[in-house]
């Protein structure tokens, strides 16, 4: 093939362009994203404890009650690769603000719905609005840290989405017995848009890099070749294979904790919401504590590839604890086991990071767009096999043993598949 008859596509990665901020500015945005993630969990999950209500107004089956469960995720997996990919070509500052203010106004008027159609197409336009989370959040992190910094203030905004599910767990039932399902929806949507008035005064004008700057103008898709190349790339599919593993465990605990404690281990519904925050809340709490260690060791020279691999291996590790907690006779016993194997937290900021690092700076935002489509199968996928595990066996034991295997399987991709932590020099079309 010559140069005349069909480009390569061959680049030299660009060099990582950080924004000119202060220090104070920079952790107020994340101070922000930590928020904006707590508000975005909290809503997607105030369906899930507002159901019994719902669906005893509204007269919805099982059926009925699984498609309006599953209707957030059509959108939301859907959307992440635009997302992404809109997230490296325009301003966040706009971008983040316009889909968060939607899936608000979703959120909100979901209480006004009076049919199943409806009630689902105010999901859809959640999941819309609520798919900027990561792939912009990772975006602006990359954007205002050196590679260095990444993991605190990576694990930081995302322990936002474990928070969220922490309060919702304590705030919305009482909601729900004092206001009702319809009230409680239009507070907790529309009063977040209070969130957009610190996020204009606080984030930077010009909230996107040098690749942004130059491509916002073209604002075309990538050519096919292009992304088949992408899609070819090995340490992006080593990526999504151990972000797919790490999702099915963290979905497990998401979708099946709650009635596990109830079903199994016989707790009153009051106090499984209270012991199933208590893994949310470790798991969240471990998010920038793992960052920060990894930031810590590679700052005094240590060798990022092993050191975020490394973090990343102990903290999958602690996922076994899922089997024995399956096991054990005693209902304490079995929550000190799910909250130690919530360590796995730990996991999570340089899971973000590996990403940020191997990717191209000005593809950051498509490529965690890529892998979080590829980790929401996994939480379609985990509900289900663990459903259909326990219909045919009678235990939780084959499901929470499954999603443990699953997830230390995760560390051979990043291991043998995941390469150097640096950008590819070239994207080669196949």
């Amino acid at each position: 093939m010559t140069k005349s008859s069909e480009p390569s596509f061959a680049r030299p990665s660009p060099i990582p362009e950080l924004l000119p901020v202060s220090d104070l500015h920079r952790w107020s945005v994340v101070g922000l994203l930590f928020v904006a993630s707590l508000i975005n969990y909290f809503d997607r999950a105030t369906i899930s404890m507002a159901l019994p209500f719902l669906s005893a107004d509204l007269k919805l089956g099982p059926q009925e009650k699984g498609l309006l469960l599953s209707a957030f995720f059509w959108s939301y997996a859907l959307m992440q690769i635009p997302v992404g990919w809109c997230a490296d070509r325009f301003n966040l500052r706009w971008l983040y603000a316009g889909a968060f203010a939607l899936w608000s106004v979703a959120q909100g008027l979901t209480g006004l719905a009076e049919t199943l159609g409806v009630l689902i197409a105010f999901r859809i336009l959640l999941g819309i609005g609520e798919s900027i989370y990561l792939p912009g959040g990772s975006k602006i992190v990359s954007l205002l840290f050196a590679p260095k910094e990444r993991g605190l203030p990576a694990g930081l905004f995302d322990f936002g989405t474990r928070t969220g599910l922490v309060l919702e767990g304590l705030i919305v039932p009482w909601c729900l017995l004092h206001f009702g399902w319809r009230r409680t929806f239009v507070v907790v949507g529309f009063s977040a848009l209070l969130w957009l008035i610190p996020w204009l005064l606080v984030s930077p004008r010009r909230l996107q890099g040098r690749g942004g700057k130059q491509r916002a103008g073209q604002a075309r898709p990538a050519t096919v070749p292009q992304l088949r190349s992408l899609l070819q790339n090995r340490n992006l599919i080593g990526i999504c294979l151990g972000f797919f593993c790490f999702d099915y465990y963290w979905y497990l605990l998401v979708t099946w904790l709650p009635d596990y404690l109830v079903t199994v281990r016989h707790l009153t519904i009051l106090k499984a919401g209270f012991y199933a925050s208590l893994p949310f809340f470790v798991f969240g709490v471990s998010e920038p504590i793992g960052g920060w260690i990894a930031d810590r060791l590679v700052q005094r020279g240590w060798d990022e590839t092993r050191t975020r691999k490394a973090v990343v291996t102990a903290a999958f590790s602690t996922g076994l604890l899922l089997i024995p907690a399956a096991r054990v006779e005693s209902a304490g016993a079995a929550v000190a086991l799910i909250i130690g194997g919530s360590l796995v937290g730990l996991a999570t900021g340089n899971l973000l990071v590996i990403l940020q690092a191997c990717a191209p700076p000005d593809e950051i935002g498509l490529w965690t767009g890529i892998e979080n489509f590829v980790g929401n199968l996994a939480g379609i996928l985990a509900p289900l096999a663990t459903g259909f595990l326990i219909s045919r066996t009678g235990s939780y034991f084959p499901g929470f043993a499954l999603a443990a295997i699953v997830l230390v399987a995760g560390l051979i991709s990043y291991w043998l598949i995941v390469g150097e932590l640096k950008p590819s020099d070239e994207v080669p079309v196949g």
